[in-house]
């Protein structure tokens, strides 16, 4: 492999890399936040209001619905308005974040209704405040759940961020788009498809070691 064409490779690893770790970080803090709140705010729970359940609820579902794809070409005018321009990795990063919040809320709120309710009326027998039981019962019992859901959120993301490619994004799925598919260089293409796939095993891995070892320290 030539220097230029090595220099191509590692600029869209580089890309896919900035893509998947920042939207990943906004998508995990966003939607972890998001699934505490549908999770209390659940009829019979730490706070109870079913009216801005339903509503977060309704929105989270309508997101979930919207094919990556289509939600992408549909924030164009937000992407520009927000970061000053619709191509490149920066721009790719505002569908990204918005696809995967939702997805991510819901996974890690299933995490968290599968706490046993015993702890959370044990907790609230001795006097905890509601704040003390989501910090100190709830996420902890969840962890082990919420790193999976966390691991297959990035793993999508990966998955999203090369279909981001197609539209001007950069990263590894632009690469596998104007290499192996327009200049019909097949080569590429497999090569780009092995990385994708060695970056997903790499991400299982260390998703599923780190909840072994979260639900051996519950």
């Amino acid at each position: 492999m030539s220097l230029p064409m090595l220099d191509k490779y590692l600029q869209a690893f580089l890309q896919t890399l900035t893509m998947v770790g920042i939207s990943a970080a906004i998508a995990i803090i966003a939607g972890l936040t998001l699934a505490v709140v549908l999770t209390v705010t659940a009829p019979g729970n730490l706070y109870p209001k079913p009216r801005l359940n339903k509503a977060l609820s309704i929105t989270v579902n309508t997101f979930r619905a919207i094919p990556f794809i289509i939600l992408l070409v549909a924030m164009l005018p937000f992407t520009r308005m927000l970061v000053g321009t619709t191509l490149g990795t920066w721009a790719a990063i505002v569908p990204l974040s918005a696809n995967l919040v939702p997805f991510f809320a819901r996974i890690a709120q299933v995490s968290l209704n599968d706490v046993d309710h015993g702890l959370v009326e044990a907790a609230r027998a001795m006097g905890c405040r509601r704040w003390h039981i989501v910090r100190h019962v709830l996420l902890p019992e969840a962890l082990p759940g919420i790193i999976g859901g966390m691991t297959v959120s990035v793993i999508a993301m990966i998955n999203a961020s090369a279909m981001a490619g197609a539209v001007g994004a950069g990263g590894l799925g632009d690469l596998a788009i104007r290499y192996g598919y327009e200049r019909y260089e097949t080569r590429v293409m497999f090569e780009v498809i092995v990385i994708l796939i060695a970056l997903v095993s790499i991400v299982q891995f260390a998703g599923e070691w780190l909840s072994r070892r979260a639900d051996h320290k519950r």
